[in-house]
């Protein structure tokens, strides 16, 4: 840290001088245009680029599988514009494996590829992407995915089961282009500045989209456990999950709709409504586990799993209600 003291010139204009390591680190000198970002009591200074685009490069050659996929998602997420694959030679395989994750993330296209080099890009453009958009979406698609998901155990559905694992993919593709939005703001105020909303806010949203994320994760798993279930699960058991499945919408409906209000009041009575509803869903829960003391072993093992699953939704949902209480709480 240093400190510099602020100074009049001209009688009405306040100045104060930069480092000149700070400006030498970042081709600012005498004639540089920089750009101001006024935040709360703060101001972030960031001097202005002629090329927004980032560019990044990756060896590839120990890359393989699942372990090359993630390695393109970081990039991705880390906020770059171009990535550079690079290898001897790229084989096959990590041509499949890049073309799979380029094809999960919202926005990439393979331009260029060489025997040793794949160059893939983000086309969309950043100013048009809005953090607030994509999370109601997730919202949407996970609480479809839920409700679909239980459909399938009620009717033994096979393809409304496989339908719902599918869709996880739709919210994973959100969650990462949240992760990549909410990290942009946290590198630059201009990002945050595009956005129209505060880094707090952006955090608040990054952390109820994860939550969202495990919503889906928890369908998809009530959709695989569905497929291993040969027998009907009994009327009164499913009845019994599905009063369950609407005290959990009612948590996720109302922890998301505090999160979205800018009335403070409203919000911190939406949250902490939602906070009474998780401690009766605990309830309503161990009730249906007496229900499958009547089922066979095996059979009372999946049920149970699914009751698991459902009733872990409704926490982070109550996750979501405890991030909109922090957002809406007084600033210090």
């Amino acid at each position: 840290m240093e400190t510099r003291k602020v100074q009049v010139t001209g009688g009405s204009t306040y100045t104060v001088s930069i480092p000149k390591t700070w400006a030498n680190d970042n081709d600012v000198s005498a004639g540089s245009t920089v750009e101001f970002y006024p935040e709360g009591d703060s101001l972030f200074m960031t001097p202005v680029g002629g090329d927004d685009q980032t560019e990044g490069t990756l060896d590839i050659t120990n890359l393989e599988g699942t372990e090359l996929v993630r390695a393109v998602m970081t990039m991705y997420v880390s906020g770059f514009d171009v990535i550079i694959l690079e290898s001897g030679r790229i084989t096959n395989d990590q041509r499949g494996m890049i073309r799979e994750a380029t094809q999960s993330l919202v926005g990439l296209e393979v331009l260029e590829e060489t025997k040793d080099e794949i160059v893939i890009r983000d086309l969309l453009d950043s100013s048009e992407l809005s953090i607030h958009n994509a999370v109601t979406r997730m919202r949407l698609i996970a609480a479809s995915m839920l409700e679909d998901a239980l459909l399938a155990l009620r009717d033994l559905d096979r393809d409304l089961a496989h339908d719902v694992i599918q869709r996880d993919d739709d919210v994973d593709r959100l969650w990462m282009v949240v992760s990549r939005i909410f990290r942009a703001t946290l590198r630059t105020p201009k990002a945050s500045e595009e956005l129209g909303l505060p880094r707090e806010v952006c955090f608040d949203y990054h952390s109820s989209a994860r939550q969202l994320e495990r919503i889906g994760d928890h369908a998809t798993k009530i959709a695989h456990l569905t497929l291993e279930i040969d027998q009907e699960v009994p009327e009164d058991v499913v009845v019994a999950i599905e009063e369950l499945h609407e005290e959990v919408v009612s948590v996720i409906d109302g922890g998301m709709d505090a999160l979205f209000t800018d009335d403070s009041e409203e919000a911190t009575r939406l949250a902490n409504d939602v906070r009474e509803q998780v401690r009766e869903i605990d309830q309503t829960a161990r009730g249906i586990d007496e229900l499958l003391r009547e089922l066979d072993p095996a059979h009372a093992q999946l049920v149970g799993l699914i009751v698991d699953s459902v009733s872990r939704t409704a926490d982070y949902g109550g996750n979501i209600a405890e991030t909109a209480l922090q957002k809406a709480a007084p600033s210090p």
